[in-house]
């Protein structure tokens, strides 16, 4: 029972005290006058009864009436119902507000209630002041304080007849029930009579209409928003007019939280004076008057809900968590089926008539109704998720978070997550987590209706009829009794207000008042307390919790198969099946990514433990350790599926023996994960034990079993959970004696207190790392490593924070460095002790103790684990996989023994199985090694399914480009790794983990060898020199004095001379002034003949001064001679080493020493091909204008046109002195500058001369013209000097001077590189160029004259500037735009990421190819194919050119040697591409060692594939033109992969000069003796292709005259499967004495039981080597007949002979026959077309078919498809290398028309029918040879008799006609009667049915 009302209040206008316009409420009366005890008064009433401040208004207002509500400090609310009326104001009432009236009305009329205008005369200047009664109130019932505050001012008003102190007193003594559903009639003595029903339970909240409304004001989505904001702890505002509404919007929010409750604050009506509450950091539900709108503006995080306007407004800053789906729209569609029933109906087309709505109060309860269903379903199993922590004296309850989001499956969910860690979720657990209580309806709902909810999910009318359900009982909550209209209240007259009152309300009598409450509080105290006994139960736990949404379970959809795994894989463990176990091991770490089965592990594993302990040997302890790891990584910080909590008891049980009294147990291995650092998991785990030993505390020990027992588990059925047993002890509580009762809270402290001890343990034995010396662990570790942050996470959300922080203020944590690991451990320990202690009730004693204890623990156990690890240490690693040693070069030797590592997938996604299947190679467990010349891996597979697979990747030393160091996760045990990342320029890519027995140190030891030996200080110290060192260190000094000066002194003596000379030429070079000497100009003395009859004549100043060589320099001349320069000029004709010098002046040009002693230019060779007519001397001087002194010299001539290739380095750009003699001197003297320039136009005109077609005197034939288009402007006359861009003024002048010149020097004209005008033609895309006509027309309307220069000079646009074009016009720049060396660099650099990205792809292919175009690799190997292509025409046409790029010895070397190899057939042999190396590359000074960044001095400028490009070049050509090449592709991969390996001396050092410097070039020849490593790249070929022809092009068929010209567009270049291939079994293929493998075992051991068993083997892509799994059928032919033979004891013969012999003979075999040719692989008179588009050796995966592919979609080469067509051409193919004569193929022949292609006639053809091959050929004529097509029969679908079309012969019957279909097309064909057509019919078909 309680008082309706505590207090009446009377409160009144008052003056405010400091004097400002407003006035102030003050209180006039109240009764009683003394509090009451048990209810003090509340203060603030004054602010609250007028909320928008008190103020006089200039007219009578109608009386209003609101509920106020206001929160006492102890949480309890109290209802101010308030009546404000109007009274004539007092004057001293008026003085106050005589000031600013007119402010004060404009505030009156906004603020104020709604006024009506005034119907009674009111004096004018009359104000009115509000007075109001109150009545306040701990009970909500809203009706009746309306009902008895009106009695009261309808007494007042109406002046009735009773005593206003009567009533005021029966109301302040009237009593009624709280709750029970009971009915009671009060009367306050004024004739009045109402009826109080109160709701039957107390819990459910009283809503009456005021959910309803709040959704029709706001809406549904409104609603729901502002629901989630509430329940997620936002700020929310209400705004309206209406202070009724502001308090039942409030209301109703507050009754859709049940079962929650709203905690915060909570005020429905504002006061204007407190509006600074709203910026409270704290959450709230707050109303506000609308009128104050504009002070809420600035709120930054506050929820706006504005009624009158029906929208809600959150900030940008607030988000609001939205409920789970499906529960969201599952929600929404019930409420919009509520609130709209005719929704559903609106579509129908036969509507019923009336569509029953609720009423307002109903609809309420419907609305109320979806939100408990909404819990019921949020929380259902939620009783399963606590804790009893104690049962006596009061229950203590914990809520399990964790395992609760992670059953119900919402980990992730934001909104739940953020409910449950909110203060109401919390009041939630202490109130309704007690086991024995009163339950309500949401007990009920949420124990016994969640199935049926889930049931009635998809039915809206079966969900509808339950929320109707629902409504019913909770409107009879609220009106238990049906409504009864005894209702009878006095209310005032229409209008009354406007009446004038009598009198102002009086003064009431206290004493009578008083009187009358004390009498009802005697007449209280007398009677017995009328206690309504509550019905207490236990409350219903329902079903267990289900997952609120079914995940999809695809991903472990097999599920029963992965237990039955992991089961098995742990009794093998288990048995000692060590083996079994470790195949399995795999498939258990993947399946163990399911929940599911880490459960079953840890059940699995429970059952292996005997009275806590398992004693497990070493390999067992480890694959127990491993399974644990796998299942804690994934573990989030909550452990929301229980699988640590799972496997906590199993690692303090797991151990194993290290030594007598030493055990390791399995907790310090698994210490590396997150979830032992999170106190939340310590916690749940703490409470879920303590209840275990709880519950077992007061079961019957009949019933007691093992309490260890799995937290939050069903207990089974005969068992009663802990909830229960806690239900019936606290029913039994009262009835226990005193004693009892303490023994037991006794019991339960100390039960709680040994629990502490035990997790004191369990903690340090996690946190405590096995090597306690190393900190860095917990450092890293969460709750550890920053202990601020750890301790404020461990005190927010305690209730135990004073006690902690007594512990704990000092932060003794600033200098992580120096703290210790057990003072970290220490803290973190006591801060989770005191938590839990002071929640479940252990006394400040055992607190206290435990303080003690913690310390002495943890040094306990750092005791412990310094023997564990001491002895751990000790013990013998695990088994690891055997390193393997991989297989060494003869003279290779280990640097730096096997570092175990992880080789990781890199990218390339053939290794991992990826779309190109196969098996998962990497990640491979095994070791690397350091040689002298290469970095190797070797190691197996870490996945055991793929077997016992040899990995092994490789590259050279030389070749490492980039090294870094990467942190990565070691593929077996997910673990952290320090790795390395090598990528080297062979396109190989080593990614690797280090695996942890590997030391730091060991692996920076591994860094800095790596380092030198890829960068030695000088050459010397490279494998090439150091292999052949090692080698004859062994044999005695060999005296060679004997010989006469050997030819290593020679080259030394000849050094020492050109560092003399090149000194002084250095010298001599500062001080040059224009030569002086008396013979400069004159040709050479006659009679000054040499030995070597080589004219030449010595520079006194640069060259040695004796004339006549000395008997060293003629011994370096002869070795100069053999150099492989000599031996091309002398192929060439391009001089002669007679000894008659009439026969060498006939000759155009020479062969010079000029440069023997390497003193005009160190970077060129010995001997140079100089004009015959220019002399040595001149050549010094023409020396300088080239950059690097490199002037022009011949390299190649050609045989048919003569015309000749030079080459030279960039012109030098002019001096700055130069330049501006050039503008102050007009008229030109004798400067420096033009002496040099002079000497070399005088040098360009002995060349052009020395042509034999140009050397007439005249040279006007020479003059090439072009169109003025291509000349941009300039057009010099014949005579003027000098024409170049740099000097447009004196261009102008000769343009004046003859208007009519129709010649110039090729120009870049506005287009930018044009080169020049047939260059620029053919560069457009045209095809070659004619050769000039007989008749002299030009072959291109774009040229004036077919006749060409006779030199053109291809430059560099850059530096073309400066050269003077020829005063003959015999030569012509030609300036084109080239690439520099670094941008080569870094395009190779782009190319290397494409094909080696170095980490996995996140999306397929496309990627590749778009790095591929953005290094633009492809674009620089079109451009140089298209100068080169534009070269071969020039040349070819008769017209010398003139390379000079750059220094002249990178792309000039490019251009020059495809030129040559594209011009000339012998290049394209094995020897002549030899020769062009040497000669090209190696004597014109490609600088190698610097652009391969040899040694320490190259390492800044990084690698640079210069020599690859041209590789790849060729690779293109050789493409394209398959059958003019006598070497194989291989070849030019081996050349690619060598010339950076080092491991040769050939491709080392930048020049001859430094090669002989070192004593290279002219090695003796008696060194070479027995099984000396090869130093000669060559060399090695020469041994190799005597025993192998892998360097050897089996469709080699030259066409001696043939000129290349390839296509150059990127369209038609192919990636180089260099840059793409590798296999993983051996390693680079192209160390042939490691490629070749261990040797397979003879034919007899495989012998079993007399048949050999199948040689089948598979052949995976990239880990085999497909050329060697799969050799082509010429090679497996050979390979076949070299065995014969050595069976037959033949001595076999070289594969060489044989191949020519077979060759020889198939030519011979096709001569006699009368038809010519055979269709043999090898012919050679092939149409140009054909050939280039390409005759294939087919090596792809169809197996050994030799294919003749010859239409342009097949030309893929070693990637052929295989398809079905391309295997039907291989097998027909296949036939016509076997079979000469063709007679016999002829089944069936004889003539038929054959109809054209679309718009081509009928032809008559010779056609055969050949069944042997399947084929109808056919020929021109009968004797014809050459067939013109073939229609293969295995693609013909049908033969149908045909119809004549147009064009066909006339004269024949329409049934000649027949079709043959084929897949491609439909063939017709007409013969001569129609008996021919029926036999041809036939016999076709005839032919396919044998098929």
């Amino acid at each position: 029972m309680a008082r309706l009302a505590d207090y009446f209040v009377l409160v009144a206008f008052g003056p405010h005290p400091r004097g400002s316009g407003e006035g102030q409420g003050h209180i006039l009366q109240r009764f009683p006058e003394k509090d009451w005890e048990d209810n003090p008064f509340p203060q603030g009433i004054e602010l609250f009864c007028q909320p928008s401040g008190w103020q006089l208004c200039p007219e009578r207002s109608p009386p209003t009436f609101f509920v106020a509500v206001l929160t006492d400090i102890n949480s309890e609310r109290h209802y101010c119902a308030c009546l404000t009326f109007w009274e004539p104001a007092e004057p001293t009432q008026e003085a106050v507000c005589t000031e600013d009236a007119a402010g004060r009305e404009e505030e009156a009329d906004a603020g104020g209630p709604v006024r009506l205008p005034p119907a009674a005369a009111v004096p004018p200047g009359q104000l009115f002041a509000p007075k109001t009664l109150v009545l306040v109130s701990r009970l909500d019932h809203v009706e009746v304080f309306r009902n008895s505050l009106g009695l009261i001012y309808t007494i007042h008003v109406e002046g009735l007849n009773v005593g206003l102190e009567n009533v005021v007193g029966n109301l302040l003594t009237c009593i009624i029930p709280l709750a029970g559903g009971s009915q009671r009639t009060i009367s306050l003595g004024a004739g009045d009579r109402q009826v109080i029903q109160t709701p039957l339970t107390d819990s459910l909240p009283i809503s009456r209409c005021s959910v309803a409304l709040l959704f029709r004001q706001l809406g549904i989505a409104n609603v729901l928003s502002l629901f989630c904001a509430a329940l997620t702890e936002h700020k929310v505002l209400f705004l309206s007019r209406s202070y009724q509404r502001l308090s039942d919007a409030c209301r109703g929010l507050l009754a859709l939280l049940f079962p929650l409750r709203y905690s915060f604050t909570y005020v429905p009506i504002l006061p204007a004076q407190l509006l600074e509450v709203l910026s409270t950091p704290t959450p709230f539900i707050i109303g506000v008057n609308a009128a104050f709108q504009a002070e809420t503006q600035e709120l930054l995080d506050v929820i706006v809900a504005d009624l009158d306007g029906g929208t809600v407004t959150v900030p940008e800053c607030v988000h609001i968590p939205a409920l789970p789906e499906p529960l969201h729209s599952q929600t929404h569609s019930v409420l919009s089926m509520v609130l709209d029933p005719e929704l559903e109906l609106a579509d129908l087309a036969f509507p019923p008539p009336t569509v029953s709505t609720s009423s307002l109060k109903m609809q309420d309860k419907e609305l109320r109704a979806v939100f408990l269903r909404l819990f019921a379903q949020l929380l259902q199993g939620y009783r399963w998720c606590l804790h009893m922590v104690r049962i006596h004296p009061e229950p203590v309850i914990r809520f399990h978070k964790a395992a609760f989001l992670g059953q119900r499956g919402l980990v992730e969910d934001d909104f739940l997550m953020k409910v449950l860690e909110g203060m109401a979720f919390a009041g939630f657990v202490s109130e309704r987590g007690v086991p024995y209580r009163p339950t309500d309806l949401f007990d009920e709902l949420v124990a016994h209706e969640v199935a049926r909810m889930r049931a009635d999910e998809n039915h809206p009318q079966r969900v509808l009829s339950h929320v109707k359900e629902l409504a019913e009982q909770l409107y009879k909550n609220e009106n238990p009794y049906p409504a009864v209209a005894m209702h009878k209240v006095q209310r005032p007259g229409e209008a009354s207000h406007l009446r004038r009152a009598p009198r102002p309300f009086p003064r009431l009598d206290e004493g009578t008042v008083q009187w009358i409450v004390d009498q009802a509080t005697a007449k209280m105290q007398g009677a017995p307390p009328a206690v309504k006994a509550e019905r207490r139960t236990t409350v219903p736990s329902g079903p267990p919790m289900t997952a609120i949404l079914e995940r999809s379970s695809g991903l472990h959809g097999n599920s029963a198969r992965r237990l039955e795994v992991v089961r098995n894989c742990i009794s093998y463990v288990f048995e000692g099946k060590m083996l079994e176990a470790k195949k399995l091991l795999p498939a258990v770490l993947r399946a163990l990514k399911g929940r599911a089965a880490r459960r079953c592990l840890a059940q699995e594993l429970h059952l292996h433990v005997q009275q806590n302990r398992a004693v497990l040997d070493h390999q067992q302890f480890d694959f127990v350790v491993r399974m644990m790891n796998c299942c804690l990584q994934d573990c989030t910080s909550l452990d929301e599926h229980g699988i640590a909590a799972a496997l906590l008891p199993l690692v303090t049980a797991f151990c194993r023996k290290l030594s007598p009294g030493v055990t390791q147990f399995a907790y310090s291995c698994v210490q590396e994960h997150v979830v032992w650092s999170t106190p939340q998991f310590w916690e749940a785990m703490f409470y879920g034990d303590v209840q275990t030993h709880i519950r077992a505390l007061y079961l019957e020990p009949a019933e007691d079993r093992d309490p260890a027992q799995q937290v939050g588990e069903a207990a089974a059925e005969d068992e009663r959970s802990a909830l229960d047993v806690a239900s019936e002890q606290r029913r039994l509580w009262p009835t226990l004696s005193r004693e009892k009762q303490q023994e037991l809270v006794q019991k339960e402290e100390s039960t709680v207190f040994s629990q502490a001890i035990h997790y004191a343990n369990r903690m340090s034995y996690l946190l405590l790392p096995l090597d306690t010396s190393k900190s860095r662990l917990l450092r890293e570790r969460a709750g550890l490593g920053d202990p601020e942050s750890a301790s404020n996470s461990l005190l927010t959300s305690s209730m135990a924070g004073s006690v902690a922080e007594s512990y704990d203020t000092e932060s003794g944590f600033e200098d992580a460095e120096t703290c210790d690991v057990a003072g970290a451990v220490v803290r973190f320990i006591n801060r989770f002790v005191d938590k839990v202690c002071t929640e479940s009730g252990v006394t400040s004693d055992h607190l206290k103790g435990l303080h003690v204890m913690v310390p002495d623990i943890v040094q306990m156990h750092i005791e412990t684990l310094e023997a564990v690890h001491r002895e751990s240490k000790r013990l013998p690693p695990i088994q690891k996989p055997k390193l393997l040693r991989p297989r060494l070069l003869p003279g290779e030797e280990c640097v730096l023994d096997g570092l175990r590592v992880y080789l990781l997938p890199d990218g390339r996604e053939e290794g991992v199985g990826g779309s190109a299947g196969g098996p998962a190679l990497l990640p491979a467990e095994g070791a690397v090694f350091l040689t002298t010349y290469r970095v190797i891996f070797t190691g197996m597979p870490t996945d055991p399914l793929v077997g016992e697979q040899v990995v092994v990747r490789s590259f050279p030393v030389a070749a490492l480009t980039k090294e870094k160091r990467i942190s990565v996760q070691n593929p077996v045990d997910q673990l952290l790794q320090d790795g390395l990342q090598l990528r080297s320029c062979t396109f190989q890519l080593l990614k690797m983990a280090f695996d942890e027995e590997v030391g730091s140190d060991s692996a920076e030891l591994f860094r800095k060898q790596l380092h030198k030996l890829r960068y030695p200080p000088d050459v010397r110290d490279t494998f090439a020199f150091t292999l052949g060192s090692a080698h004859t260190t062994g044999q005695p000094p060999r005296a060679t004095k004997d010989k006469g000066p050997s030819l290593r002194t020679l080259s030394r003596n000849l050094v020492k001379n050109a560092k003399k000379t090149i000194g002084r030429q250095y010298v001599t070079r500062k001080k040059y002034h224009p030569p002086s000497w008396e013979h400069r100009g004159q040709p050479p003395p006659e009679d000054q003949e040499d030995a070597i009859s080589v004219s030449e004549e010595l520079e006194p100043s640069t060259l040695t001064p004796s004339l006549a060589l000395k008997p060293s320099d003629r011994m370096t001349m002869s070795s100069l001679v053999e150099r492989a320069c000599c031996r091309d000029y002398q192929r060439l004709g391009l001089g002669t080493l007679s000894s008659s010098l009439s026969r060498a002046k006939s000759e155009p040009f020479r062969i010079s020493p000029v440069n023997r002693m390497y003193a005009i230019c160190r970077s060129y060779p010995g001997l140079l091909i100089v004009p015959q007519s220019v002399q040595d001397n001149a050549l010094q001087r023409v020396s300088r204008c080239y950059r690097q002194n490199r002037f022009p010299v011949v390299c190649w001539r050609s045989g048919r046109s003569k015309a000749v290739l030079l080459r030279s380095g960039g012109l030098h750009g002019k001096g700055v002195v130069g330049l501006f003699k050039a503008q102050n001197a007009p008229s030109p003297g004798q400067s420096q500058a033009d002496s040099s320039s002079l000497e070399q136009e005088k040098y360009l005109q002995a060349v052009v001369s020395s042509m034999p077609r140009f050397a007439d005197a005249s040279g006007r034939n020479t003059l090439s013209g072009f169109s003025s288009v291509h000349m941009g402007g300039h057009v010099p006359s014949p005579r003027a000097r000098v024409t170049t861009l740099s000097n447009p003024m004196a261009a102008s002048a000769s343009r004046r001077t003859a208007p009519r010149g129709k010649w110039g020097s090729v120009r870049a004209s506005g287009r930018s590189g044009v080169l020049g005008g047939d260059v620029g033609s053919r560069l457009a895309g045209r095809d070659m160029l004619a050769p000039p006509q007989a008749n002299g027309a030009p072959p291109d309307p774009g040229f004036l004259r077919p006749q060409r220069a006779a030199l053109y000079i291809i430059g560099d646009k850059a530096q073309l500037k400066g050269v003077r074009p020829d005063p003959l016009q015999q030569w012509e720049l030609v300036p084109i735009e080239v690439f520099e060396a670094r941008q080569v660099k870094t395009s190779f650099k782009k190319l290397l990421k494409a094909c080696v990205p170095g980490c996995p792809a996140l999306e397929p292919s496309p990627a590749f190819l778009r790095s591929l175009e953005d290094s633009e690799w492809l674009t620089q190997i079109h451009k140089l194919l298209q100068v080169s292509v534009l070269v071969v025409e020039l040349l070819d046409s008769g017209s010398s050119v003139l390379v000079s790029l750059e220094d002249g010895w990178d792309i000039t070397t490019q251009v020059v040697s495809l030129v040559q190899l594209l011009s000339d057939p012998f290049y394209r042999t094995l020897e002549g591409f030899r020769l062009l190396v040497e000669k090209e590359w190696l004597s014109f000074g490609h600088r190698f060692s610097h652009r391969g960044a040899h040694t320490l001095a190259g390492q800044s400028s990084g690698f640079t594939p210069v020599f690859l490009q041209f590789l790849d070049c060729v690779h293109q050509v050789h493409l394209q033109f398959p059958m003019e090449f006598e070497f194989s592709p291989f070849y030019l991969k081996f050349l690619g992969y060598h010339h950076v390996s080092r491991r040769f001396r050939t491709f080392l050092l930048d020049s001859d000069y430094e090669r002989i410097e070192l004593g290279l070039l002219y090695e003796e020849k008696g060194e070479r003796r027995g099984q000396q490593a090869c130093r000669s790249v060559w060399e090695y070929v020469d041994r190799l292709s005597k025993r192998t022809p892998v360097f050897y092009n089996y469709m080699y068929a030259p066409e001696d005259t043939e000129v290349l010209r390839p296509y150059s567009n990127v369209s038609n270049l192919k990636v180089w499967d260099f840059y793409t291939e590798e296999s993983l079994a051996e390693g680079p293929p192209y160390d042939w004495e490691l490629a070749q493998g261990p040797p397979e075992p003879p034919e007899e051991e495989r012998l079993d039981g007399g048949a050999p068993q199948s040689r089948r083997r598979v052949v995976w892509p990239c880990y085999d080597s497909r050329p060697r799994a799969q050799p082509d059928a010429i090679s497996r032919l050979l390979e076949e007949l070299q065995r014969l033979e050595t069976e037959l004891g033949r001595p076999p013969e070289r594969w060489k002979d044989t191949w020519d012999r077979v060759k020889a003979a198939q030519r011979l075999e096709g001569r006699p026959d009368g038809r010519g040719t055979p269709s043999s692989l090898l012919v050679s008179s092939m149409p140009h077309h054909r050939r280039s588009l390409g005759v294939y050796l087919q090596e792809g995966p169809v197996g050994s078919t030799l294919s003749l592919s010859l239409d342009s979609d097949q030309s893929s080469g070693s990637t052929a498809s295989g398809s079905r067509q391309a295997a039907r051409r291989s097998t027909s193919t296949l036939y016509s290398q076997f079979q000469t004569a063709e007679s016999e193929n002829r089944s069936h022949e004889g003539t038929l028309y054959k109809k054209g292609a679309f718009m081509k006639p009928w032809k008559a053809r010779w056609f055969v029918l050949d069944k042997t091959k399947h084929q109808l050929r056919y020929y021109d004529h009968r004797v014809d040879t050459e067939c013109k097509g073939i229609i293969d029969l295995a693609e013909v679908e049908a033969v149908a008799p045909g119809t004549p079309t147009m064009g066909a012969p006339k004269t024949v019957d329409e049934k000649a006609f027949f079709d043959v279909k084929t897949t491609r097309r439909v063939y017709n064909f007409c013969a001569q009667d129609v008996p021919s057509a029926q036999q041809w019919v036939d016999q076709i078909q005839g032919c396919l049915s044998d098929a």
